[in-house]
């Protein structure tokens, strides 16, 4: 992932909290915006409420393999923020359950 593809400041998290809409699903929460920049931008959650530091973590490297695998197979639309909040019932996930997850709630969100 490309640095300058991440979201880092607090401007675009409160944003992105503030404006943009949300997807549920059994394993993270997305939140999406448009912006108006000519590419997609990413960033991954997980609060203390997941767990321990290295649980975290996990949530955390899952989203972002499955966010990866994704972008691999088909392209989600680009000049959107995405930010994908992890849920506690990931640390009991597998990749492939996470992938299919985050796909699913991508096209209902219509992105991809």
């Amino acid at each position: 992932m490309k640095s300058q593809n991440i979201l880092r400041k607090k401007e675009d998290f409160s944003r992105l909290f503030k404006n943009g809409k949300s997807v549920p699903s059994k394993y993270a929460v997305l939140l999406y915006l448009k912006n108006d920049l000519p590419e997609k931008r990413k960033a991954f959650l997980a609060s203390k409420k997941v767990g321990n530091s290295v649980q975290r973590h996990r949530a955390m490297r899952l989203l972002r393999e499955a966010c990866r695998q994704i972008e691999k197979e088909r392209d989600p639309a680009t000049g959107y923020d995405f930010l994908f909040i992890a849920r506690k019932s990931i640390l009991k996930a597998k990749c492939a359950d996470v992938k299919k997850d985050i796909e699913t709630a991508l096209k209902r969100a219509k992105l991809i």
